[in-house]
């Protein structure tokens, strides 16, 4: 299943499939049918549509919010984020077989991917009642970069893309909410705070099954995370904070605020 949407390239047709599996599998568990969770060769990139085309971060164009166009290429920058997390999810779950999780692990990752799927779709529904699509503007290269570092290494993945990655949506996506609500585009505003609620719980995921593994090993949560995050993260830790959202998907003062001081 997650190999079939990690190979499909166009943005709906990926999202539509991976809505699909997802149901397969909660339907599946919900009757307590039996379940071999198998192995796969998922690539080291997924497949991506002829467009947009991947820019270097720092040749993708900067657009003012204050304009239709900015708030445009603001949905488009948050689409293509969202189909990244689309494959991220089905990636954890392909790419680490070898280590034996419990089922509630799968069923956390097909969750997060099914809503993924759902966000990508509500962006893609902002931009064409804008008269734009997805594929429309370029996008960020950069995006798939966290999983490629972290191939090989669970806790890794763990720590850098729910935990580090997502959790920064948390930061974001309040302010990115203001700015539509101050243009009155509502549909923006309403599609943005269902992906706001919803991405909660994915980092809540990584949380959990960051700290299940240290539990398993006997390591220390926080420094472990520092060392991964140090390892595998290529960016700065930057506040400010949403302390109170990340308090709530598990993820204390004291997993971040270190790391952003250090890189000041």
């Amino acid at each position: 299943m997650a190999v079939a949407v990690l190979t499909t390239a166009d943005g709906r047709e990926k999202a539509a499939l991976s809505r699909r599996l997802a149901a397969q599998w909660q339907a599946a568990r919900a009757a307590g049918a039996p379940i071999a969770i198998g192995s796969a060769a998922p690539p080291l990139h997924p497949a991506r549509p002829e467009q947009p085309a991947l820019l270097a971060p720092r040749d993708v164009p900067r657009r003012k919010s204050s304009t239709q166009a900015g708030r445009a290429a603001l949905l488009h920058a948050v689409a293509h984020i969202e189909l990244n997390a689309v494959d991220l999810h089905w990636d954890i779950i392909a790419r680490f077989t070898a280590t034996p999780m419990p089922m509630g692990f799968y069923d956390d990752w097909v969750k997060a991917a099914d809503e993924e799927s759902k966000h990508f779709n509500l962006m893609c529904d902002c931009l064409e009642a804008a008269g734009s699509h997805y594929g429309a503007l370029p996008a960020h290269a950069g995006m798939w970069q966290a999983a490629t570092d972290t191939a090989t290494d669970l806790m890794g993945r763990l720590a850098v893309v729910p935990m580090v990655l997502e959790a920064r949506g948390l930061d974001v996506t309040p302010g990115m909410i203001a700015i539509f609500e101050k243009a009155g585009e509502q549909q923006a505003v309403d599609a943005l705070q269902i992906i706001y609620a919803e991405e909660v719980h994915h980092v809540a995921y990584g949380s959990k099954w960051f700290h299940f593994l240290c539990g398993r090993h006997d390591l220390d949560p926080v420094g472990v995370f520092h060392d991964l995050v140090q390892r595998y993260f290529h960016g700065a830790l930057k506040p400010p904070f949403n302390e109170e959202k990340r308090a709530e998907a598990g993820i204390p003062p004291d997993f971040y605020w270190p790391l952003a001081q250090q890189r000041r």
